[in-house]
């Protein structure tokens, strides 16, 4: 029996959310205490969601990982009102791609969920060693 990852190709898009998903997965059995990472500031610059917003602290990018991958799980895709208004936003500046060849606007999207999979399995990654820092623990 070969193991879930040799099944796809490395560069597959279920190999990258099932890293993602294991990722987060891994980062929940190692925080036992998400507590100990309120009001600790993050050192990533892509924290900020927009301009005028502080940036989270750890806590809240454990919390927002967390609900990332319950979403790519669930398929459900829960908006609040901000986060609404930021998607429209988005929405508008890539107007002038719906009228591209599918095909083409496919293979962007797909590029772009590559590069935010990636990002998201790496900041969750990191996010556990810092937690692991705090407690002391050596990676």
């Amino acid at each position: 029996m070969q193991p879930a990852e040799a099944r796809f190709n490395k560069n597959s898009l279920l190999l990258a959310l099932r890293r993602y998903s294991l990722a987060v997965s891994d980062m929940e059995q190692t925080i036992l205490l998400p507590s100990l990472l309120r009001d600790l500031p993050s050192d990533e610059l892509w924290d900020c969601e927009a301009a005028e917003e502080t940036c989270t602290d750890l806590y809240d990018n454990y919390l927002m990982l967390k609900a990332i991958r319950n979403t790519v799980e669930s398929g459900h895709v829960p908006l609040d009102d901000h986060k609404a208004k930021n998607s429209t936003a988005l929405n508008k500046s890539l107007e002038p791609l719906l009228d591209a060849d599918p095909e083409v606007l496919f293979r962007f999207h797909l590029k772009g969920l590559f590069s935010v999979m990636g990002d998201l399995t790496k900041k969750t990654q990191s996010l556990t060693e810092k937690y692991m820092d705090i407690i002391g623990v050596a990676n």
